[in-house]
């Protein structure tokens, strides 16, 4: 299709955003039905960056003096917004990196843990992560000098002010308890009742200028609760890469994936197999799940590792053998998915039976028509899934040496058709 719209021989092409990742086919014209697109997980408006990238493919350079870009009118179409999007020649750079459990055992394989770790801390997520927190700790010293000048205000002849604003704090906090939890009711009384003596035998109690010192005070005390949330923030984000892999490396190492410091004959097998369900497939390798199944039921269950649905539906999962095999493989999502809960670890997506049927069917040697049928899969997004398929098989050949036979009758039943023409064209 490229190759005939360079040549002229085709005028126009409906495309997905693809366009936009530097296919060679530039046009005098590229129009927009809507300036939104799929991301994975919902529908969200496109960067000015990729706006730029779509639309740069208008103008042919030698050919046309000038190329035109049109937006398809809608009634949620913001003229603000478009010209917005036109108008911006600088694009913020913001790093997506995090390492994954494959990257991990790699990093640890070449270099150790020790300067493993020291790299990760060098990369640009962290880079960024700790610029925001300059402006963060900028705000938490402005705070604490306002904090320290209200204190200052605060202050009584009397007694300690700040002790006795805090009594107060306390008794606020304590009402709010015994108002939303009956079981602590009546120990949130008792306390109460006992910092209300304490607060009246305080020396500040009999001050004139007793509630002009609260307002200052309850103002400080504002200030110090912003002042500890800003904290959390920095927290969270200080050394936030060098914590991931430390929490990847207690998962590695419960699981044997490193022992005594190296990488174990099971970690060599998972640095073979890149993806986001890395570790998912390696568990389900080591727990023999995929021994039995024959080349077809193989893609089947395959599918769940590498596709993603667009839609919350509940998807119709073959019977038998596969059926089977992919019970086994939510129990082990389970078993991770609680390890990674219990290290404050973001969870890594669950398999996705959604694509199973349209494998299983397409590994049969049905033709890609009787495959799309019943389905709402388009023909891009179908060869697409299927290509990633072929390369996790691929990678599987050469982690697991005695599935070789298998893996190999499985490429040849679904590395035909489009699926392979489609691999030639790029």
């Amino acid at each position: 299709m490229e190759e005939l719209f360079q040549r002229g021989l085709v005028k126009a092409i409906f495309a997905t955003e693809t366009l936009a990742l530097g296919i060679n086919m530039p046009a005098r014209t590229v129009v927009l039905e809507k300036l939104s697109k799929w991301n994975g997980e919902g529908h969200v408006a496109i960067s000015a960056g990729e706006y730029t990238q779509l639309t740069g493919r208008a103008g042919r350079r030698g050919i046309d003096i000038e190329g035109n870009a049109v937006i398809l009118w809608n009634n949620d179409l913001d003229s603000n917004s478009v010209g917005g999007l036109a108008s911006t020649r600088t694009y913020p750079l913001k790093s997506s990196f995090k390492p994954t459990y494959n990257m991990s055992v790699n990093l640890i394989s070449q270099f150790g843990s020790e300067k493993a770790r020291s790299s990760l801390e060098s990369s640009l997520a962290q880079f960024q992560a700790d610029k925001a927190v300059v402006g963060l700790a900028k705000q938490i010293r402005k705070n604490e000098k306002a904090r320290d000048e209200l204190f200052v205000e605060s202050a009584c002849h009397l007694g300690d002010f700040v002790d006795y604003s805090q009594m107060r704090a306390d008794i606020k906090k304590l009402e709010v308890i015994s108002k939303r939890d009956r079981r602590r009711r009546v120990d949130a009384e008792e306390e109460i009742a006992s910092i209300r003596k304490r607060l009246k035998n305080h020396p500040s109690h009999a001050c004139p200028d007793r509630e002009n010192h609260a307002r200052f005070s309850e103002r400080a005390q504002r200030l110090q609760r912003e002042i500890d949330g800003l904290s959390e923030r920095i927290n969270s984000r200080t050394n936030v890469i060098a914590k991931r892999f430390d929490r990847i490396k207690i998962i590695l190492d419960d699981l044997g994936y490193i022992k005594k410091g190296e990488i174990s004959e099971a970690g060599r097998m998972l640095a073979k197999i890149y993806g986001e369900t890395d570790l998912l497939i390696s568990e389900s390798i080591r727990e023999g799940v995929f021994e039995q199944l024959s080349a077809v039921d193989l893609v089947t269950v395959i599918s769940c590792f590498v596709y993603e649905s667009r839609s919350e539906e509940s998807s119709k999962v073959p019977r038998g053998d596969v059926g089977v095999v992919l019970g086994k493989i939510s129990k082990i999502y389970g078993k991770i998915y609680n390890l990674e809960n219990e290290h404050n670890l973001e969870p890594m997506r669950a398999p996705d039976f959604g694509f199973c049927w349209p494998a299983q069917r397409w590994a049969s040697g049905h033709s890609l028509t009787s495959v799309l049928k019943d389905d709402d899969l388009t023909v891009g997004d179908f060869v697409r899934n299927m290509k990633q398929i072929v390369d996790l098989l691929r990678q599987l050949r050469g982690a697991i040496k005695e599935l070789e036979p298998l893996i190999d009758s499985a490429l040849v039943k679904i590395d035909r058709g489009v699926v392979v023409y489609a691999g030639a064209a790029v």
